[in-house]
Order: C-alpha cells, then sequence, then structure tokens
C-alpha cells in the first residue's frame, strides 16, 4: 500500500553535496520506486526565520516561506527527518524549521483541561542521523539525549509515532563500502515506506 512521504533534508549547508543530503535522496528513490508519493522538503534552500516570542509562537501564522512545507508534512502518512548531530542534537536551522511549522493549530492544540491534543497523530516517522562519532558510543555512552528529545519532547507531543532511528556513525571516516550500505538501507526502508 502505497504512503505520502515527506524527507525533511535537514542539512543547513546550502552548496549541498553532504551524505545527509545522499541519505534523503537515496530513501526517495527507493519511496518513489516503491510507488509511494514523496516531497523532498531542503531545509537549507528555505527562508527560515528564527522564533523569538511566545506570543509569536502561540498567535502567529507559519511564514509564507514554509506554508508549504507545513501543508505537506499535514497531508503526509509518514515523515522523514535526515540531519546531522551537532553538539549533540539537530542543528539549529533544524530546530527553528519545527518550531515554525510545529506550532498551535498546525501541529497541537490547546485544550481547555489536559494535555493538548495531538494534531498530526496517526502519522509515524523515521530520524536519520549522521554523526562524526561511533553510533554505539552515541547512543550507550551519551543516551542519544539529542535523538531521544526530539521523538519524546516534539514528535511524540505532536502525535507522529512510532518513530524509528537510522545513526550513522563515523561518517567521515567511512569507508566507501560503508556509506554504500547506508545508502542501500534508506532505499530499502524508502521502499517499505518505514
Amino acid at each position: 500500500m502505497s504512503k505520502r512521504i515527506v524527507i525533511i533534508d535537514g542539512h543547513p549547508d546550502p552548496a549541498g553535496g553532504r551524505f545527509c543530503n545522499a541519505l534523503a535522496d537515496a530513501y526517495a528513490e527507493g519511496a518513489r520506486a516503491a510507488g509511494h508519493s514523496v516531497e523532498v522538503i531542503r531545509l537549507a534552500r528555505l527562508d527560515i526565520p528564527f522564533m523569538r516570542t511566545k506570543d509569536e509562537f502561540e498567535h502567529g501564522a507559519v511564514p509564507p516561506s514554509l506554508a508549504p512545507a507545513a501543508a505537506a508534512i499535514g497531508a503526509s502518512e509518514h515523515i522523514v527527518m535526515v540531519f546531522p548531530l551537532w553538539l549533540g542534537t539537530m542543528p539549529a536551522l533544524v530546530k527553528a524549521f519545527l518550531e515554525q511549522v510545529f506550532r498551535p493549530g498546525t501541529a497541537f492544540a490547546y485544550q481547555e483541561n489536559g494535555f493538548p491534543k495531538k494534531l498530526l497523530a496517526g502519522r509515524s516517522a523515521r530520524l536519520v542521523v549522521t554523526m562524526g562519532m561511533p553510533a554505539l558510543v552515541y547512543r550507550w555512552f551519551f543516551g542519544a539525549h539529542g535523538v531521544k528529545g526530539m521523538e519524546r519532547n516534539i514528535l511524540d507531543f505532536v502525535g507522529i509515532r512510532p518513530v524509528h532511528e537510522s545513526l550513522c556513525g563515523n561518517v567521515e571516516g567511512a569507508s566507501a563500502e560503508q556509506r554504500a550500505a547506508w545508502l542501500e538501507e534508506m532505499r530499502a526502508h524508502g521502499s517499505r515506506g518505514n
């Protein structure tokens, strides 16, 4: 069964040519080959303003430059987020994007009593994270806190679950064979839409 998939390529370098870009492209390739509908959003190519006030977050509108991305996320069934690990978590550009498109009214809704309503419930996600350190060290020594924080405090908060992870460690020193294996893994996940 085909899915509507949104791939968010969160590498901040507008020049492109990064391994994150290749991973996003490989996932898209596998998904399209399997008949899934795919939209790729390259954050480095978007105008993403920083959120500066609580009032802006709670009462402002999604900026026009990000409205198509917010609409694509709202229409999706599966979201893939690809980004490099910077200072133990996502780059600031990814966080700025999420603050803009996961705001009240688009991703969740405040209620009179209880927790906010999760407006993106029913969607699944995959986080694809590249890093300089071994993935095992990030997962076990550091507790993968940046990725776990995104899963628990952002994605689960708006109703996105389950969330699967693909952690690619030692990327700079990885052999051509290892990189090819990661790209093939992304094509396989894309084909399955997971």
